[in-house]
């Protein structure tokens, strides 16, 4: 394969989001006098995903999402809170998360040698920023695409549009997306007519949209991209 431009996902490709979500989370519940247990987490992410997928699939804006969601969630254990005061402390938290999955910056740091990478998310612009900042990965990117700036979000093809038109000299046969997400990095890839890599290191069966790659890890990007 010959690729030019790498577009990265952020969350759970490059920045383990995971651990980024659950400390915010942990500090959060803890303002209101709670202590997380795993069935409340769970509860708490059935409806984030939720009202994600709904702004993939264009149903909600992504301020109805943030500042719905902990009113929600709240509302299930028969407490009702500010629910966009909520969302700026949880923000506030989240800004600080910046641990690198893997060995994401050994692997940026070589690929950005021999190609063109750019950042393509779903998040807040001023989180993802902070974020990649304080994970000092910016430097590896030509540039940084967040939906938010954009006005179209992920996998809607309007997003990648706007991307390849901002992209200089872009060739869209030289060019790949990776992301762990199906239905948003995978799909909006295949509906913008570019060739996928999928991160699945839980080797989950891809059942909606099928990835031109797929890989466990972000160790295995380098050879994949050389064979």
């Amino acid at each position: 394969m010959t690729y030019k431009t790498l577009l990265f996902d952020v969350d759970d490709t490059i920045l383990d989001f995971q651990d980024t979500e659950h400390e915010a989370l942990m500090a959060l519940f803890a303002e209101q006098g709670l202590t997380m247990d795993l069935e409340m987490k769970q509860t708490y992410q059935e409806v984030n995903h939720r009202l994600w997928q709904q702004f993939e699939q264009g149903k909600l804006s992504r301020d109805q999402v943030v500042n719905e969601r902990f009113g929600l969630f709240f509302k299930k254990y028969g407490r009702i809170v500010d629910s966009e005061a909520m969302e700026k402390h949880y923000r506030s938290y989240l800004d600080q998360g910046h641990k690198l999955l893997g060995n994401s910056q050994l692997v940026l740091a070589e690929l950005a040698d021999k190609f063109d990478l750019y950042v393509v998310t779903n998040g807040v612009s001023k989180t993802q920023y902070r974020r990649l900042s304080d994970a000092k990965l910016m430097p590896y990117f030509q540039d940084i695409f967040v939906s938010e700036d954009t006005g179209y979000q992920k996998p809607m093809k309007e997003f990648f549009t706007y991307v390849f038109d901002r992209i200089p000299n872009f060739e869209q046969q030289k060019t790949v997306i990776i992301g762990d997400s199906l239905s948003s990095d995978i799909l909006g890839g295949h509906l913008s007519g570019i060739d996928t890599i999928w991160l699945n290191p839980n080797k989950k069966v891809a059942s909606t949209v099928l990835p031109t790659y797929e890989i466990q890890s972000l160790d295995q990007l380098p050879s994949l991209l050389k064979s």
